[in-house]
């Protein structure tokens, strides 16, 4: 396996790390508009971002990275900038999961995998994961085609196409019918960018997550600003709707 770098924070407790970090990679436009480039140059340059937060998720000993790729909304982009982005995310895969297996990072991805998404970059889809699945160092997962709300909407129509009964549907019983029931409610939340929205992003999984809003615009993200997020984590209390003794 090959070895990661481990810069981390002597401050940093090891012993409170979140188990799964969940990202919006958010802020490739105006990186790319600051330099007056075109917008897809922004989300280029958004893969050594992407790289460095493995490589500092894999170092603080985070199980579970999910980061907010493609979204159902995305689709209402410029036809260029959408074609750009599936061609771009297909690259990534092609380039990335070899380096990624080697360091003990599972790739799955989260959302519809519907006739919008172009065959060829479907395939690569599942080629990465059949190529990945014996990792589990870190399971990586990128939200693709992915909102939210589909993914509730998408979870009733499964139970309602069981025939389960009303009386029987909880909290529980949905959440086994999300898209990856078996990776852990995200601990923290983090979006570049410094804007404060959720972005139909995990709606429900997030539900008692702790956010942070870094100001740094998703290219220039690195796995420094991961271990200042999981220092903001670590300074607050987590009660989950109770209070603390």
């Amino acid at each position: 396996m090959t070895p990661v770098p481990d810069d981390v924070p002597n401050n940093i407790d090891r012993k409170n790390i979140p188990r799964h970090v969940a990202c919006v990679m958010d802020g490739n436009g105006r990186w790319a508009s600051a330099r007056n480039l075109p917008r897809t140059d922004g989300h280029a340059a958004g893969e050594e971002a992407i790289v460095d937060a493995v490589d500092g998720a894999l170092a603080l000993g985070i199980r579970y990275l999910t980061l907010f790729a493609f979204s159902t909304e995305n689709w209402r982009r410029p036809a260029d900038e959408v074609r750009f982005l599936m061609n771009f995310n297909e690259n990534l895969l092609v380039r990335r999961r070899d380096e990624f297996a080697a360091k003990g990072v599972r790739m799955e991805f989260a959302g519809r995998r519907d006739w919008r998404v172009p065959r060829k970059v479907l395939r690569r889809m599942e080629e990465t994961e059949r190529l990945t699945k014996s990792q589990n160092t870190l399971t990586l997962t990128l939200a693709f085609n992915y909102g939210g709300r589909a993914e509730i909407a998408d979870a009733v129509k499964a139970i309602v196409e069981d025939g389960v009964s009303a009386s029987k549907i909880d909290e529980r019983l949905i959440a086994r019918y999300l898209y990856h029931p078996e990776i852990p409610d995200p601990d923290l939340v983090v979006r570049t960018s410094g804007e404060q929205r959720i972005s139909n992003f995990l709606l429900w999984e997030a539900a008692y997550a702790e956010y942070v809003f870094p100001e740094v615009l998703w290219p220039d993200f690195r796995r420094h600003d991961l271990y200042d997020a999981v220092l903001e984590y670590q300074s607050r209390q987590r009660r989950y709707g109770g209070l603390n003794p």
